[in-house]
């Protein structure tokens, strides 16, 4: 019967929804083995879905585990990210969004490849504890409005399950498999309001606008049939955002765009997130929202949810330290930095101990870089244009991150 429904996707015939409910609770209760699902998700990967096999995927995994539910649903909103080299806009945005009185549910995972994963980034603060339970988020949702953790063991365990196979099977990225594992933890974690960072170039999961375009229509469908609202900002990831890419780099620097006001093109890109998340939420315009998100940017309201926040969830921000001496990485010649290469530095990040290439992989949270520079600046030979934190003893090549005319 399993073989018949892999030969089925291997053909291009559509699967019926009692087919696709038989394959997936047969995986999850081990009866399917997993050199089984590799063969179903490959097929699915070359083949695709129809949009009503996809929807009874993603019926299927929320079934699989518990669903949360929320007195504070109509104006709940949750935000996404499609994954970016220096990505750490969940840090700046929730509390923003939390200080407005807006409350937000973020479960997060942890960073695998050349994406960080904003799990690392919040552990690389001391104490902090990803972990809740459910009853631990409604009432941490309840106290201050906002919690971002790792997705539990109750939330579409299906989908855990099959990711982690997905990501050792060359099955990642596919646009029907992404947009089910995405909704199906979004809707059973309660929301019923989304803002999607939908993310294309080298340091991004999907390099063209195209797949982004097509993965915003799928999920734009999903949400629809669950009678869930999302909106879709697309974000260019040829470059890495902001200044830091490494963990508790990342968190220092989100820090200073909540505490100091940091301006650049990561407070545009939080602000422009968070305004589209008040404004959903509050049923309000987008230019009021923008106000209102400047004002506790500015009234430091955002930067004490995020004080507030840390603590909640046990994070002791005063015994966060680098403890690694920068090395500094000189221009190799004068002129004009014409580009600074996303996938490049993240390669280099997780050289120096930033990333993992399995789940198993230990990295060091303080290890990173630091941009000095930014593409359009004049540079003179061997002036600073970046800093290394790491504690490998080599230190790999970067030339290639950079493009100097």
């Amino acid at each position: 019967m399993m073989v018949e429904i892999i030969e089925k996707v291997r053909r291009k015939e559509t699967l019926t929804k009692k087919e696709i409910q038989d394959f997936l609770t047969g995986y999850l209760k081990g009866e399917v083995k997993d050199y089984q699902m590799s063969a179903f998700l490959m097929a699915i990967c070359l083949n695709g879905l129809s949009l009503e096999e996809v929807l009874a995927f993603v019926e299927c995994y929320i079934q699989s585990g518990k669903q949360l539910s929320f007195a504070q649903e109509d104006c709940l909103v949750d935000k996404h990210s499609t994954g970016g080299v220096g990505d750490k806009t969940t840090l700046i945005v929730v509390p923003i969004v939390a200080a407005l009185g807006v409350p937000v549910i973020k479960m997060s995972g942890r960073g695998l490849g050349l994406t960080g994963g904003t799990i690392d980034k919040l552990e690389s603060i001391p104490g902090y504890q990803v972990e809740r339970s459910l009853e631990e988020i409604r009432k941490q949702v309840k106290d201050i409005g906002m919690v971002v953790c790792s997705a539990t063991e109750d939330i579409a365990p299906l989908d855990k399950k099959t990711y982690a196979l997905r990501d050792v099977t060359g099955t990642v990225s596919s646009i029907p498999l992404i947009a089910i594992s995405i909704m199906s933890k979004k809707i059973a974690g309660g929301a019923k309001k989304f803002v999607f960072d939908m993310k294309y170039g080298e340091g991004a999961l999907l390099e063209t606008k195209e797949e982004v375009v097509a993965l915003a229509d799928l999920i734009n469908k999903i949400a629809e049939h669950y009678h869930c609202k999302a909106e879709f900002v697309y974000s260019d990831m040829s470059k890495p955002l902001g200044y830091t890419v490494g963990n508790r780099l990342e968190v220092y620097e989100a820090m200073a765009v909540l505490k100091d006001n940091l301006k650049g093109e990561l407070y545009d890109k939080c602000v422009h997130l968070a305004s589209h998340m008040v404004a959903l939420s509050k049923k309000i315009s987008l230019e009021e929202a923008i106000k209102e998100v400047i004002e506790v940017l500015e009234n430091k309201k955002a930067w004490e949810k995020f004080q507030a926040w840390i603590a909640y969830q046990k994070g002791d921000l005063e015994k966060m330290e680098l403890a690694i001496e920068p090395i500094p990485y000189l221009a190799h010649k004068e002129g004009t930095l014409q580009k600074i290469h996303a996938k490049e530095i993240a390669m280099l990040a997780k050289q120096l101990g930033a990333g993992r290439d399995s789940l198993e992989d230990e990295i060091n949270p303080s290890s990173g870089v630091v941009l000095l520079k930014k593409e359009g600046d004049f540079v003179k030979k061997n002036e600073k244009i970046a800093y290394l934190y790491t504690e490998k003893q080599t230190i790999p090549n970067m030339d290639s991150c950079f493009e100097i005319l």
